[in-house]
C-alpha cells in the first residue's frame, strides 16, 4: 500500500513538473527583489509600447507625408514624420536596454539565490540522502538546472512577456482597425491552437527525460573520476568511456526526439499562424483597391501582422524553454522539500559543562541502515564508557564497529534503544552543539583543494597560525608539511592528491587535536601508516587521548593493546569485553583476531577483519 500511493506521488509530481506551473516554485526566491522586478516590467511595457506605436507613426508617414499634393508641404509633413519616428525608435533602443539590464541582473541574482540554496540545504542533509542519491545527480542540479533556470528568468521569461504583449497590442490594433477580417483570422487561429496542445505536451514529457539523461551523465562522470587511480590501475578507461559514451548517446537521442517534435510545434504554430494572417493581408489589400482603406491604413496592417507572427514566433521558442524550466525547476525544487530523517530537536537539552572528557551510553541499540532495513547492523548493543576512559572497538569486517560511531555522531538514529552522551540522549541535543563536543580521525582522511594551513584549521576556523602549528607538531605532521614547496600555504591539490596517505591521515589527526573534543573517535586513524610514521603519530594520539574520554575503532590489535577496555563485536553483538590481557586468556574471537596478528604460526582461524 505504501509503494502504491508513493507511486502515485511521484506520479502527480511528474504530471506537475509536466507544465510551466512547476515555475511557481521560483516565487520565494522572486519575491525579495519586487522593487527590481517592477521596474523591469514598467522597462518591459515602455520597450513594447515603443513597438507598438512604429505602425501608428508609419501609417501617418504615408498618408500625411506622401501622399500630400503639395511638395513644399510634402517636405516639411517629412521632416516632422522622420523625426517622430526616430524619436519612437530611440525610446525603443533606450527602454530595451534598461529592460535586458534589470532582466539579466533578476536572473543572475535569484540563480545564484536558487543554487546557494540548494547547496546548503543539501550539506544539512544526513548519510541516508546519500545513500540513494549519486553525488553526480546533485552537481547536475546545481549546475546544468540553475543554468535553465537562469535563462529564463534572465531572458526568456522576458523575451516571452514582452513578446506577449506586442502580440496582445498588434492583434487589438488589428481587430480595432479591421473588425470584421480579424474575426476571421481569429477564428483559424482557435484551430491552430488545438494540435499545438498534444505537440506541447509530448515537448514536456521529453524535456523531463533529457534533464534525466544529462544528469545520467554527471552521476558516471563524477564517480569515475573520483576513482581515477582504480580506473587506471585495472586499465578500465576504455570501458569507462565507453560507458559515458552510452549514456550521452542516450541524452543525445532524447534531446533528437526532443528538438524534433519541438521543431514541428514551431514550424506548424508559424506557418499557420502566418497562412491566417496572409489571408486577413489579402482582405486588407482588396479593401484598398475598392478604396474602403488609406495606403497608409494598409502600411500600417502590414506592420501589426508582421509584429503579431514574429511574435508568435518568439512565444512559440520561449514556450519550449519554459517547459526545460519547469522540468529543473521541479527537480531543484525536489531538493529542497527533501527532509532530513536527522534534524535539531523542536526544544533542544544543552549538554552539561565537561572538565574532563564526555561519558557515553548505548543502551539496547538496534540499528540498520537505511538501505539494508533487513539486515540488523547493531542487534541489542549495550556499553558504557566513561569520562576518561579510552575504549577500543575490535571485531571482524560488518561487526558494526564504525557504526557505533555513526550513531554518536547522530549520522543516523536508532530504531531501538537510546545512545546518550553525558546523560543527555543524542536525539535531545542541537546537532551542532553535539557534535562540537565530538572529533574524530576517519578511515578515509579527507583533504580539501587548499592549503595544509587550512585544513588543519578547518577544527577550528579561528584558530590563530601558531595553535595550527602546534597542532601539526603535536601529530608529527610540521616536519613533512615545512618540507613542502611553500610549506603550510602549499596547495595540497584535489583530495590530497600531493600527499602520501600517511600525510593525509596526519592531517585529519592535526586537525581532530586542534578541535580539542571532549569525546575522540578514531577510526582506524592510524591505517594508512608505516610502522614508523604509526609510532609517532601513536605517541601523539596517546597524549591527545588524556583529558578526554577516546573511542578506537582498530582492526591492527597492536594500536589498541593500552586500551582501558576492549569491547569485540560480531555480527552486531557485543560478544566480548575485557583488557587484551584478559581476553587473550579467555580463548574466544579476540584470542583469535590476536593469534593470527601476533603469533603467523597459529593453527586457529581467524576472522578478517575490518
Amino acid at each position: 500500500m505504501a509503494d502504491k500511493k508513493t507511486d502515485e506521488r511521484v506520479t502527480q509530481d511528474r504530471k506537475k513538473a509536466d507544465s510551466p506551473r512547476s515555475l511557481s516554485g521560483l516565487g520565494p526566491f522572486l519575491r525579495p527583489y519586487k522593487l527590481q522586478i517592477g521596474l523591469a516590467a514598467l522597462f518591459l511595457f515602455m520597450a513594447a509600447a515603443s513597438t507598438l506605436v512604429l505602425p501608428v507613426a508609419l501609417k501617418s508617414l504615408i498618408d500625411s507625408g506622401l501622399v500630400s499634393a503639395d511638395p513644399a508641404a510634402r517636405v516639411m509633413a517629412l521632416r516632422g514624420h522622420f523625426l517622430a519616428l526616430f524619436a519612437v525608435g530611440a525610446a525603443l533602443g533606450l527602454f530595451s536596454a534598461l529592460r535586458f539590464y534589470m532582466v539579466s541582473w533578476i536572473g543572475e541574482r535569484v540563480t545564484a539565490d536558487l543554487r546557494n540554496a540548494v547547496y546548503a540545504h543539501v550539506v544539512e542533509q544526513s548519510p541516508e540522502f546519500f545513500e540513494s542519491t549519486q553525488t553526480g545527480e546533485v552537481l547536475s542540479r546545481l549546475t546544468t538546472d540553475t543554468t535553465l533556470v537562469q535563462t529564463v528568468v534572465g531572458s526568456s521569461l522576458s523575451m516571452g512577456l514582452r513578446n506577449t504583449v506586442m502580440g496582445i497590442g498588434a492583434l487589438g490594433m488589428l481587430i480595432i482597425t479591421n473588425p470584421l477580417v480579424m474575426t476571421q483570422v481569429l477564428g483559424i487561429l482557435v484551430l491552430v491552437v488545438l494540435p499545438s496542445l498534444v505537440f506541447g505536451k509530448r515537448v514536456r514529457k521529453l524535456s523531463r527525460a533529457s534533464q534525466d539523461r544529462v544528469a545520467d551523465t554527471s552521476a558516471i562522470a563524477a564517480e569515475v573520476l573520483n576513482a581515477i587511480p582504480v580506473v587506471q590501475s585495472y586499465n578500465q578507461q576504455g570501458r569507462e568511456a565507453a560507458r559515458f559514451a552510452t549514456a550521452s548517446e542516450a541524452a543525445f537521442e532524447t534531446a533528437r526526439k526532443r528538438t524534433r517534435i519541438r521543431s514541428m510545434l514551431v514550424a506548424f504554430i508559424i506557418t499557420a499562424t502566418f497562412g491566417a494572417l496572409l489571408w486577413g493581408l489579402y482582405q486588407g489589400t482588396q479593401a484598398v483597391i475598392r478604396g474602403d482603406i488609406s495606403a497608409g491604413h494598409l502600411g500600417q496592417t502590414v506592420v501589426y501582422v508582421l509584429i503579431f507572427v514574429s511574435s508568435v514566433a518568439v512565444l512559440s521558442e520561449v514556450y519550449g524553454d519554459l517547459l526545460r524550466a519547469a522540468g529543473a525547476t521541479e527537480r531543484l525544487m525536489e531538493l529542497l522539500s527533501s527532509q532530513s530523517p536527522v534534524a535539531d530537536p523542536l526544544l533542544p537539552t544543552a549538554l552539561p559543562a565537561v572538565q574532563v572528557g564526555s561519558a557515553v551510553q548505548l543502551r539496547h541499540v538496534t540499528f540498520h541502515y537505511p538501505s539494508r532495513p533487513l539486515h540488523a547492523s547493531l542487534r541489542d548493543v549495550s556499553l558504557d564508557v566513561a569520562r576518561g576512559e579510552t575504549v577500543a572497538l575490535v571485531g571482524p569486517s560488518g561487526a558494526g564497529k564504525s557504526t557505533v560511531l555513526q550513531l554518536l555522531l547522530r549520522y543516523y538514529d536508532a530504531q531501538q534503544g537510546s545512545v546518550t552522551i553525558d546523560g543527555v540522549p543524542v536525539q535531545e541535543v542541537a546537532l551542532a552543539e553535539l557534535r562540537a563536543r565530538v572529533g574524530i580521525v576517519p578511515q578515509d582522511s579527507v583533504v580539501f583543494s587548499t592549503s595544509a594551513l587550512e585544513n588543519i584549521r578547518y577544527g577550528r576556523p579561528g584558530a590563530s597560525d601558531d595553535e595550527v602549528k602546534a597542532a601539526a607538531k603535536a601529530a608529527f605532521a610540521h616536519e613533512f608539511i615545512e618540507a613542502l614547496p611553500e610549506g603550510y600555504t602549499t596547495f595540497l591539490g584535489e583530495r590530497g592528491v600531493r600527499l602520501s596517505g600517511g600525510q593525509r591521515q596526519r592531517i585529519a589527526i592535526a586537525r581532530a587535536m586542534l578541535k580539542n573534543p571532549p569525546l575522540l573517535l578514531l577510526d582506524e586513524a592510524t591505517s594508512a601508516l608505516d610502522a614508523e610514521s604509526e609510532r609517532m603519530v601513536q605517541a601523539a594520539l596517546d597524549a591527545a587521548m588524556c583529558g578526554r574520554t577516546t573511542i578506537v575503532v582498530a582492526h591492527r590489535l597492536a594500536t589498541v593493546l593500552r586500551a582501558d577496555r576492549i569491547i569485540v563485536l560480531d555480527h552486531g553483538r557485543v560478544v566480548e569485553t575485557g583488557t587484551h590481557a584478559e581476553l587473550v586468556t579467555q580463548g574466544g574471537l579476540y584470542a583469535r583476531l590476536a593469534a593470527m596478528q601476533f603469533d603467523i604460526d597459529s593453527p586457529q582461524p581467524a576472522a578478517a577483519i575490518g
